[in-house]
């Protein structure tokens, strides 16, 4: 996963300087991203009941579909009344600057609107910039006293660079259909074109049936994508690793030959003949299902054990030697698959990092684009090999949850240090539309574009990822304006509609309540995953355990009931920080739930993020519970025995409430997100989940095989011995006051929600 080293380190100390705001946002209108240039003239007027439409056939059903979705509006049709033409003129709209060489490819993305009262025009050189045309139009209407309103304007348009694409992580989910085209249509909306999908084992691969999880696209629904983002001028670009991160292959006992190292399934080897001939089946499957996409994503990020391997099984080492670098054993496993791939009418995206060394990237196949820019040591010598890049960024990380949009303030930290504050001046979009529209990358490298990843590894929904896909991403259409945080506010108003109430407080809330979530407990090593064999330094012997979360428990009472309540005292400031939180989840739960009903678009997304509150609330109340559970047992022992008892009794029952809300937390969490996914079983359409954790990388979305992994942390607690020793000492201490026993069984474990 590489938002670990992000594009560009600069980033933290870039000047926030408030902007203007733009002449669009002036007048009250919103476009995203940015037109290069707009002249406004006086007056608005309105768009609706009275106007036509004519013009290309797919640009008037991509309008109409646009004016049916968020106003409601019957198709256009062409007739008398105000005209609004949809023309395609090559050679009609200008270009002005534009960072990418390729100005042909620039030029078929340029348009021109011309909006009067009386008739509007959208021109454009080729039919991808007429279509983004109408997507202009459409953020652009305004509804105002009961009408939708245009301004009088000419806006001339074109993009920076010609690829805008964001990265969409299946790979320990599947989204269903329906929201796989629902992708295509909101990346389209926001001038982005292209959709780079990790699938893993959701993908039905004839040549590798193995690896076909329950629940996998079949070859079909993926062309059926591909063809239905093609029309709305979107590529679908399918994204394999290799070598590393192929867990999900090498676990299989079948390909477990392949190993770089048989103990490791997280490498595959480089001088293993039939690598490649695994690989170009692979390859081959997808590329049937994807035909008339021009891209295709060789993942070859952090490879970190290439080259080393010296066994029966896998002897990279000598290839090494013979070649002279681990970097130039890399080059040769990207120069053999890249270039099956480009022979079969592909242009192959691979990330070009360590172990390659700027020595070793004229071993590299010219052909090919490297998708990230890795500073001024490595880009100019991409550049004078003849290798494209695109400037790589990512809008998350390994955070839990909900990106971190917004950092949480130091001074609501439990633990000091980690990475408060990465969100920087003005949050994480601003610092992400800001690194890419000042990237030294864009003089020391030939840039054709830009991706913008957010990782799913570590368990959240991609629903949470779209501020950032569409508010950073926008740099790339037009770096350095208007100011992020127009940017930002256009999204709210674009992505959930002008009756959403204080969406930026949400986002601020989310964020902040996510980060708490994770900051709250402690980290330390787990009793409950194998080891992790290595990491980006060394492969460790033995291996080094795994990390967890947790908290401690309260001291069980002795059979005289007595405890000495240390667990407050040493918790006194978790307690606090959590008690303070539990007012701002109050204000972010009434947030969602009134946009839940206010929000004109998107309300699903809205309940995405109820859910994700529900868990962040969750753990406030957990907390404030165990606090309680603490002080009940240590006020036993100065009680008359009934008294003791009955403390001692809220105290397990306390316990249990914790446990029941959990399970119904987990039971809601599920139901919703399963409204967008296919369900995560171990078994289903005749197909097995082999459920075996990478042995490198620790992904939380991948630790157990349904969607438990969102309370996995409690579900570790020691709970059922604790209260197992709590429910001894206070049976001792009955027995010994002739009061009756308790003898209920408790299984904290058991994640069935009660009925």
């Amino acid at each position: 996963m590489k938002s670990l080293r992000l594009l560009v380190l600069s980033l933290l100390l870039l000047p926030c300087v408030q902007a203007a705001p733009s002449e669009l946002a002036t007048r009250g209108y919103t476009v995203l991203p940015q037109p290069q240039r707009v002249t406004l003239r006086s007056g608005d007027f309105k768009f609706g009941v009275g106007w036509s439409v004519t013009g290309d056939d797919v640009a008037v059903a991509a309008l109409n579909e646009g004016l049916g979705a968020r106003f409601k509006i019957a198709p256009l049709r062409a007739g008398a009344g105000n005209a609004l033409s949809l023309v395609i003129a090559p050679g009609s709209v200008e270009i002005g600057d534009a960072l990418d060489n390729d100005k042909k490819a620039i030029a078929d993305q340029a348009y021109r609107i011309d909006a009067a009262p009386s008739a509007i025009t959208i021109t454009a050189n080729a039919a991808p910039g007429l279509f983004y045309g109408v997507q202009t139009l459409l953020q652009l209407l305004k509804p105002k006293e009961g009408a939708l309103w245009l301004p009088e304007a000419q806006i001339v348009d074109w993009p920076d660079l010609r690829l805008r694409q964001i990265y969409w992580d299946d790979a320990h989910h599947l989204d269903r259909p329906e929201v796989l085209r629902e992708v295509v249509n909101r990346a389209a909306f926001y001038k982005l074109n292209g959709v780079v999908i990790k699938f893993d084992g959701h993908f039905q691969y004839a040549s590798a049936p193995a690896v076909v999880e329950p629940y996998a696209i079949s070859p079909a629904e993926l062309q059926a994508l591909t063809d239905y983002a093609l029309k709305r001028h979107v590529q679908i670009m399918p994204f394999l690793d290799g070598p590393g991160h192929v867990a999900f292959l090498l676990k299989h006992p079948q390909y477990a030959k392949l190993r770089a190292f048989p103990d490791s399934n997280y490498e595959i080897c480089t001088v293993n003949p039939d690598t490649y001939k695994f690989y170009e089946g692979l390859f081959q499957d997808l590329l049937n299902a994807n035909k008339g996409s021009k891209y295709f994503y060789l993942s070859t990020d952090e490879p970190y054990y290439v080259g080393m391997s010296d066994n029966a099984q896998c002897n990279e080492a000598a290839r090494t030697r013979e070649l002279g670098t681990v970097g130039k054993v890399l080059a040769e496993f990207i120069t053999k698959t890249a270039g099956w791939l480009h022979d079969n009418g592909r242009e192959v995206v691979f990330w070009g990092e360590y172990p390659l060394k700027p020595d070793d990237i004229e071993s590299l196949p010219k052909f090919m684009i490297n998708g990230e820019v890795y500073g001024p040591k490595y880009d100019p010598v991409y550049k004078k090999h003849g290798i494209r890049q695109t400037i790589y960024t990512s809008i998350q990380g390994e955070e839990r949850h909900f990106p971190m949009y917004f950092p949480l303030p130091a001074e609501k930290r439990l633990h000091t240090g980690g990475r408060a504050g990465r969100g920087g001046a003005g949050g994480k979009v601003a610092q992400v539309f800001r690194g890419l529209s000042t990237n030294p990358a864009r003089k020391n490298a030939e840039l054709i574009g830009v991706v913008n990843a957010g990782w799913a590894d570590s368990g959240l929904h991609p629903e949470t990822f779209w501020l950032g896909y569409a508010a950073g991403t926008a740099a790339g259409w037009r770096p350095n304006s208007p100011d992020p945080e127009e940017s930002v506010d256009n999204f709210y108003k674009l992505f959930y509609g002008r009756n959403a109430v204080e969406m930026d407080r949400v986002y601020h809330l989310m964020s902040t309540q996510s980060q708490f979530w994770s900051d709250s407990w402690e980290t330390g090593p787990s009793k409950s995953r194998k080891g992790i064999w290595g990491n980006s330094d060394r492969i460790y012997t033995p291996r080094k355990d795994a990390n967890d979360q947790y908290i401690s428990l309260p001291a069980a009472p002795n059979a005289e009931l007595k405890q000495d309540g240390k667990w407050s005292t040493d918790n006194a400031r978790r307690l606090e920080l959590a008690a303070g939180m539990v007012a701002e989840s109050d204000e972010l739960i009434a947030l969602l739930g009134k946009n839940l009903k206010a929000a004109d678009y998107n309300r699903y997304n809205i309940e995405v993020m109820l859910s994700i509150a529900q868990v962040m609330r969750h753990n406030l109340t957990m907390l404030a519970a165990i606090g309680k559970i603490d002080k009940l047992l240590a006020s036993a022992s100065s009680n008359p025995p009934r008294q003791a008892l009955a403390a001692v009794d809220e105290a397990l029952t306390l316990t249990r409430t914790i446990r029941n809300q959990r399970n119904a937390l987990l039971k809601s969490v599920t139901e919703t997100w399963y409204k967008a996914w296919y369900p995560r079983v171990p078994e289903a359409n005749g197909r097995k989940f082999l459920h075996e954790l990478d042995d490198v990388k620790d992904h939380v979305g991948d630790r157990t095989v349904d969607l438990s992994y969102m309370v996995q942390r409690e579900i570790l607690l020691p709970v059922g011995d604790w209260v197992e020793g709590v429910q001894s000492a206070r049976n001792k201490f009955a027995r010994s006051h002739n009061l009756p026993a308790s003898n209920q069984t408790f299984d904290w474990k058991d994640t069935k929600a009660v009925k």
